[in-house]
């Protein structure tokens, strides 16, 4: 995890980029307070040190104000550790905590394209889905499977198509909860990519447009059972703990003043 920096960015003039200006016809982007942020990353980081996770905190990225959601730098599949590439030249520096000799790392390199992790999800132990979201391209999924290949890790990479444009990341809108099982904002994938979920998924749990702007579907998987769910996200921890699975709330609402949230807080870099 990092905590969150004092700088921040303006979402609003006509400096704003492109891409950012659609995300925000798809996403809820309000200003934060990086010191409350801060507590509430703090909430987290107990909970998970609680019940046993080792938590690193990496330094500082100055400069970059998403420094708080590692998620996208990289990601862990199976027993390699991909460095991404990131969409965003201003956020690049996030990554460079990666090569810290103390960390131990050496995240695998892709050859080419945009990935980022929150479009990175293991839905099984045969694949990787890959959104191609407004920061991940087909030529980033295509290099994740190169990169897969040569490192001897026997998973096909499924890229995940979106309806609209405008799509923060994959994990805003699909969140695998437990094997089989995942949460799901139908309204923005294509109707052959949720044909695809309902053929390999068993239980689909949808959510509505208003859940996923408050960014309730990035929930995070502690365990195959236990699962973090923001303060607030009532309806969907009811539908999960219907299903038999453990359900922990954090207060996260100013983190997700940004769409972002648990998941994208952490950065797994080893599962046991």
């Amino acid at each position: 995890m990092r905590h969150a920096g004092d700088f921040t960015r303006s979402l609003t003039g006509p400096g704003v980029h492109p891409v950012l200006a659609r995300q925000q016809a798809t996403s809820t982007w309000a200003s934060y307070d990086p010191a409350a942020v801060r507590t509430q990353q703090n909430q987290l980081i107990r909970l998970l040190r609680e019940r046993g996770a080792e938590v690193v905190l990496l330094p500082a990225a100055p400069g970059c104000s998403a420094q708080h959601y590692p998620r996208d730098i990289a990601f862990a599949v199976d027993h390699i550790l991909v460095r991404a590439r990131l969409n965003s030249p201003h956020r690049r520096p996030e990554a460079e905590a990666l090569a810290e000799p103390a960390l131990g790392l050496r995240p695998v390199a892709l050859e080419c394209g945009t990935i980022e992790g929150g479009d990175v999800l293991l839905p099984d132990t045969g694949r990787v889905l890959v959104g191609l979201s407004e920061e991940t391209s087909p030529e980033g999924a295509a290099a994740l499977q190169d990169a897969l290949a040569r490192h001897r890790v026997d998973r096909e990479v499924v890229p995940v198509h979106f309806a609209v444009e405008g799509i923060v990341h994959l994990d805003d809108h699909l969140a695998v909860v437990a094997p089989g099982t995942a949460l799901i904002h139908r309204e923005v994938f294509t109707a052959d990519q949720n044909r695809w979920f309902d053929a390999h998924f068993d239980d689909l749990v949808p959510v509505t447009d208003a859940e996923a702007r408050a960014v309730q579907v990035n929930v995070l998987a502690i365990n195959p059972t236990t699962l973090v769910v923001a303060a607030g996200s009532d309806r969907i921890a009811a539908a999960l703990a219907a299903r038999g699975l453990e359900v922990l709330t954090v207060d996260y609402g100013e983190v997700t003043r940004i769409p972002g949230s648990l998941r994208c807080t952490t950065l797994p870099l080893l599962r046991t």
